[in-house]
């Protein structure tokens, strides 16, 4: 299977991961080699897992999926995770795919499998995030991290700024708008410039969100925003 099966193959499947942003999951998976295994925290119905699941596939690789499936209106609970493990069967995936069930930073604490490249979409406020960061632990030097609503969440953002511009343990590399792209390496001053130049664009998000809370969708609009949700 190519990218353009394995985009089609998740069209149907909600979520919020545009065509680019899952290029550049499947490309970080094709750099990896037989036996890897990725680590995905926030599955919701699948759409990022299954792309991760085929590129894994081309590679000899695994994916292991980390969700608590919450309960509320936003995350659906048991029903979301009915309707992952149906989208994970019907891709062919069950035997890629590894459900792992329950809160990140609960299960963390007690992880000790290696894995190779860790995508992050969990729960976006600053502690949990941060926190997500330190699976990272896990991963071989220079191993990637990918990062969604990096700069389109105040948590992720804030994280990012406190983790990454202010740390010594991970650099920034690019992004495909809210998808960025880390890797375990101590950062130079280019590295860290390289995350200041995004902040206008972070700013552009936050204003459009408040926009979309206060319903002024035609406001968004004028600003080259469109449908109801938030950016990403």
């Amino acid at each position: 299977m190519d990218f353009e099966q394995a985009w089609a193959s998740v069209a149907e499947i909600p979520g919020w991961l545009t065509e680019d942003q899952a290029r550049m999951l499947w490309d970080a998976v094709r750099r990896l080699g037989p036996g890897a295994t990725v680590v995905e925290i926030g599955s919701h119905q699948g759409r990022s897992t299954i792309v991760l699941g085929h590129a894994a596939r081309t590679v000899g690789a695994r994916v292991v999926a980390v969700d608590a499936f919450v309960d509320g209106r936003l995350f659906g609970g048991a029903g979301t995770r009915d309707r992952f493990e149906a989208n994970v069967k019907e891709a062919g995936l069950d035997d890629v795919v590894e459900l792992v069930v329950g809160y990140s930073t609960e299960l963390r604490r007690g992880w000790t499998r290696p894995f190779d490249l860790l995508y992050v979409d969990g729960k976006h406020d600053y502690w949990t995030y941060v926190d997500d960061l330190r699976w990272s632990a896990h991963l071989p030097p220079g191993g990637e991290i990918l990062v969604h609503d990096c700069f389109s969440s105040v948590g992720v953002t804030a994280g990012t700024l406190v983790a990454v511009l202010l740390g010594d343990r991970y650099t920034y590399l690019d992004r495909s708008r809210s998808l960025a792209r880390f890797t375990l390496r101590r950062p130079g001053l280019a590295d860290r410039l390289r995350i200041v130049r995004q902040l206008p664009w972070f700013c552009g998000n936050v204003f459009l969100k408040v926009l979309l809370r206060l319903r002024l969708h035609a406001v968004a609009g004028w600003f080259g925003h469109r449908g109801p949700y938030d950016p990403f």
